[in-house]
């Protein structure tokens, strides 16, 4: 299973976005949404739900009085829309709306509950988004902003690194596996043997792996992410290393698999040095 990543979050965050602005008229909640909801419960009803930004591949709602829901989706979760009541299985937050359009339902779908729900202030949601680091689809993702990381954290195995969210925003494991394919470095190799001219590469690869992601609405594996739709994903085709047995760049070379950090990790040792 592929837990959602920025483009996987970024695809929903886009289907949800035209149907705004829309009155919350009421909610549902399944009887383990406290698994889920991780504040003090909180009814949106009679608000209005203004926005919705993503930091990584965390999502914010605003709603018009200034409170947020921030959500994580976890190994499954997902937000879906539609113009029925939505009675798929482990929905487990479904909020009732009106619009332009008139009645909609956006709900919360999660079937292994290992997504978060926040509602929060204006105050309290900041710290929240605060505590993540650059977004890699932001302009602030430089590679003088990789140089400085390595430099700071020279000891670190690059591709694991590439997951930290409170550095890497939006990086999951197959897009860090892919940006070490693009960028032609081991995933092994250590942050402080990165040059410059390596991290630009990362940089370069983040870019390449995001808008083939994205244009595609996502990737999914078996039993994966789906969109706000209920569909899935067709960027596997993408895919050079990951899940992959021959490298998609060199068109020859046996891709290897190993672990780092309990993760599974691909690389190429023909184009990756």
């Amino acid at each position: 299973m592929i837990i959602p990543e920025l483009p996987e979050v970024e695809t929903i965050r886009r289907q949800l976005l035209p149907h705004l602005p829309t009155l919350v008229v009421d909610m549902n909640v399944s009887p383990v949404v406290s698994s889920i909801l991780k504040t003090e419960m909180f009814s949106p009803v009679g608000k209005t739900l203004i926005d919705i930004n993503r930091v990584g591949k965390v999502m914010d709602f605003i709603f018009d009085d200034g409170n947020h829901i921030i959500s994580g989706l976890g190994m499954s979760g997902a937000w879906r829309f539609d113009k029925q009541y939505i009675t798929e299985k482990h929905t487990h937050i479904q909020f009732e709306c009106q619009n332009s359009e008139g009645q909609i339902f956006i709900a919360y779908v999660d079937p292994r509950r290992f997504g978060k729900c926040h509602f929060l202030d204006e105050v309290e949601a900041m710290k929240k988004l605060d505590a993540l680091g650059v977004d890699i689809s932001s302009d602030q993702f430089t590679s003088e902003y990789v140089l400085t990381l390595c430099k700071r954290f020279p000891n670190k195995e690059i591709k694991p690194f590439m997951l930290e969210q409170k550095y890497f925003a939006g990086i999951g494991n197959y897009i860090a596996s892919e940006v070490c394919a693009h960028a032609s470095i081991l995933p092994t190799r250590l942050a402080g043997s990165l040059t410059n001219k390596e991290c630009k590469g990362i940089v370069s690869g983040v870019k390449l792996v995001l808008s083939g992601s994205l244009e595609k609405r996502g990737l999914t594996f078996s039993g994966g992410h789906t969109d706000a739709t209920g569909k899935k994903g067709d960027a596997l085709d993408n895919l050079v290393v990951f899940h992959q047995s021959v490298c998609g760049i060199c068109e020859k070379t046996k891709v290897i698999k190993i672990e780092m950090k309990g993760r599974g990790t691909f690389y190429c040792p023909a184009c990756q040095k």
